[in-house]
């Protein structure tokens, strides 16, 4: 989970560190930057642990918004509402599945990440601009790559903007909601195919049980175990998440 946290700190840092070609200074010595003999903008002690503290609370954020967790969680939760299980598995559960499946997904990106930017950043081979804008063309290629186009063309066209001439001139500012919304999309298409068959079992067994005059016994009830013994026999956890890990391209 660390490579989580590196590669949150590595692109909030983008929006709060400005690549200046002069000495800055923010008013108090504690909070000040300066040029290096190598002529590379050097930040204060106090002005890293700022942007590292205020990286932090936006981990969860970051997570949600900019990886895979958003579709697992959703697929989850619609196949336990299809299985009729309640709250089993139980919502923190879900969760750490979504999580440990979301690392696992997301663990070639943070991968190329340590080797593009923190590793030679920490090996003082390149200085920090230049590794936090290595760390945002990788997750920039991530999301591009499980973005779907009409999304991003439905917030172009809002902005007002016709069409890129590239991916790469996809601004974050509109990759980040497309993104987003294109995970919420593809979640409630899968969600929706996991929901068939068990929906189909329902119906059976409502039909059944009406053709029989028992009227006052909950359908729910008969056919929960019938949907429980069908997912085990055909190893449902292990198609859903090797599927999903498989809508996704590293």
């Amino acid at each position: 989970m660390l490579k989580f946290g590196v590669f949150s700190v590595f692109f909030i840092l983008t929006a709060q560190v400005a690549v200046s070609q002069d000495t800055q200074s923010l008013g108090l010595p504690a909070l000040s930057s300066s040029l290096n003999d190598n002529g590379e903008m050097q930040y204060s002690l106090s002005l890293q642990v700022l942007a590292l503290m205020t990286a932090i609370t936006l981990i969860p954020s970051l997570i949600l918004g900019m990886s895979s967790f958003t579709r697992i969680i959703i697929v989850l939760s619609i196949l336990r509402q299809a299985l009729g299980t309640q709250q089993t598995p139980p919502n923190q559960v879900l969760i750490a599945i979504a999580l440990f499946l979301s690392f696992y997904i997301m663990e070639p990106t943070l991968s190329v990440i340590y080797e593009v930017a923190l590793d030679p950043y920490l090996k003082e081979n390149i200085g920090a601009n230049q590794a936090i804008l290595n760390a945002r063309e990788v997750i920039y290629g991530f999301l591009i790559s499980n973005t779907r186009p009409e999304t991003i063309t439905m917030f172009a066209e809002l902005r007002g903007i016709e069409q890129f001439e590239s991916s790469d001139d996809v601004p974050l500012s509109i990759l980040m909601p497309s993104f987003i919304t294109s995970e919420l999309k593809t979640a409630f298409q899968i969600g929706f195919l996991l929901f068939l068959p068990f929906l189909v079992i329902d119906m059976v067994i409502a039909s059944v049980l009406m053709s029989l005059g028992m009227m006052m016994l909950s359908p729910m009830l008969i056919s929960l175990p019938f949907k429980l013994l069908l997912f085990v026999l055909v190893d449902g956890w292990g198609m859903t998440i090797g599927s999903l890990a498989a809508t996704f391209q590293v």
